[in-house]
């Protein structure tokens, strides 16, 4: 019976047991690796020392014979750490976890089973609306590592990657000048009495700031340009010293470039890369200048960039160098496996703590960012927006 001024019965208000949250049921993973099938991907997902790491906490890694091999990593580094390595690749697609660097391709989602968590880059711009599709029917959950946030709201993957390409930026540049036909055979180092390479860096992120750091460590002199006064103030705080920093106005942008000897575009926009330099300025550049566009992926932000490939990396136009490989990291294959390798392994043993990636996601607000389909629902807006597609808020499908 309950008080007459009270909402709660007599029973209600006698002291109850407390009741815990059950201890979170620990899992036991078995992760596919299949050989990267796409044009020059030469990455690898894990390296031996995390497959290691996977193995003694009491998982399965089965990897498909030559995965590594472009990374350095030879199948007898992985079956030493623990992993089974098999020539079939159905077998491989068919583990109830897939681990890829590149998305699978349509005849890949064809051999991966039904409900299975596959975790792989999404590289939303060169997705057709066939991909989700097929995710769909199969009652996927995908995870995009691209997507994926840390505690301090940044996207981890995304900058260990944006680190090699700006780093590497500057060392092709220094290889231009000397190999590239119409090089114009300058050293990229302080020599005395030798004016220092001039080195232009558009955008203060990631990219600009590893740009920043090697160009300033060989002795280049050093001009960066971005829109943004908190990226630009942020960049001398990072770098540790005081840089010619400026706002992205033409005149001043223009000045600089017809000095520099290598000119590097590290901007990037939401959709597309805005373009900052024009033709125009380009033709106005040293001859000889090397132009290295790091957002060509999202359509450059010099006007002259055309997408290369490693094999023929570079274009010539106005007497200037262009190189337009829209995908640096993999020039890097180790480095750049290490790299995604260091990210991944945390992210799997906390899926597996929690007793699979549903439990992992309710309790990792970052890890659920990096969800965009699950049992075949999409759930990300950002690719529904894009292809015009329905999708639902994650968190009323987990609890």
């Amino acid at each position: 019976m309950s008080h007459p001024t009270s909402p709660f019965t007599h029973a209600q208000l006698i002291p109850q047991e407390e009741t815990l949250e059950i201890t979170r049921q620990k899992g036991e993973l078995l992760i596919g690796i299949p050989k990267e099938a796409y044009f020059q991907e030469k990455r690898i997902c894990l390296t031996p020392d995390a497959v290691n790491a996977m193995v003694n906490n009491g998982h399965k890694v089965l990897i498909e014979r030559g995965a590594g091999d472009d990374a350095g990593f030879t199948d007898k580094d992985y079956s030493e750490a623990g992993a089974q390595i098999t020539e079939d690749k159905t077998k491989v697609f068919g583990c109830p976890m897939v681990l890829k660097v590149e998305p699978p391709t349509l005849d890949e989602l064809e051999l991966i089973k039904p409900k299975t968590v596959l975790i792989s880059a999404l590289q939303l711009k060169t997705r057709q609306k066939s991909y989700f599709d097929a995710l769909a029917k199969k009652k996927i959950t995908a995870l995009a590592f691209e997507f994926i946030k840390d505690e301090d709201h940044t996207y981890p993957a995304v900058k260990a990657l944006s680190e090699i390409a700006g780093t590497a930026s500057v060392l092709i540049a220094a290889e231009l000048m000397v190999n590239a036909k119409k090089g114009n055979g300058l050293l990229f180092g302080n020599i005395s009495g030798v004016p220092p390479i001039e080195v232009v860096v558009i955008g203060a992120g990631t990219v600009g700031e590893f740009a920043v750091r090697s160009a300033l460590g060989l002795g280049a002199n050093v001009k960066v340009f971005d829109s943004s006064i908190t990226k630009l103030r942020k960049i001398q705080t990072n770098v540790g010293r005081i840089l010619y920093t400026s706002t992205i106005q033409p005149k001043n942008l223009m000045k600089a470039l017809r000095r520099c000897d290598v000119a590097i575009g590290a901007v990037r926009g939401h959709n597309r890369a805005p373009i900052i330099v024009t033709e125009d300025m380009v033709e106005n550049m040293k001859k000889g200048a090397v132009v290295i566009d790091v957002c060509v992926d999202m359509g450059g932000c010099f006007e002259t960039t055309e997408t290369t490939s490693h094999d023929n990396p570079t274009i010539i136009k106005h007497n200037v160098i262009h190189y337009g490989v829209p995908n640096i990291p993999a020039r890097y294959p180790k480095t750049a496996s290490i790299s995604i390798s260091n990210i991944f392994t945390p992210y799997l043993l906390e899926i597996a703590e929690s007793g699979g990636l549903e439990n992992a996601v309710r309790f990792d607000n970052g890890l659920k960012n990096g969800l965009y389909f699950y049992r075949g629902i999409l759930t990300n807006k950002a690719i529904a927006d894009w292809f015009d597609m329905s999708y639902s808020d994650i968190n009323l499908l987990i609890f």
